[in-house]
């Protein structure tokens, strides 16, 4: 389950400021519905994955004690 700002809240800020995790979410999501998405939702899908590219990504270099090398959105 997402535990994490609402779509809406996050529409109206610069992907920029979004949490690795918020964009793993979201890429997730739209993805998956990815046939259905209008000409805006496509819009929207295309700026997340350019921001995780901006980014390098999503996997961390290194694992931590508390951390693995995958971004969780749980």
């Amino acid at each position: 389950m997402y535990i994490g700002r609402d779509l809406t809240h996050l529409q109206m800020i610069s992907k920029r400021e979004w949490k690795d995790s918020e964009l793993a979410f979201f890429h997730h999501a739209l993805q998956q519905v990815t046939p259905y998405l209008n000409a805006e939702g496509q819009t929207m899908h295309r700026e997340i994955i350019e921001e995780i590219e901006a980014r390098g990504g999503l996997q961390r270099n290194e694992a931590t004690y508390t951390n693995g090398t995958r971004v969780f959105y749980e």
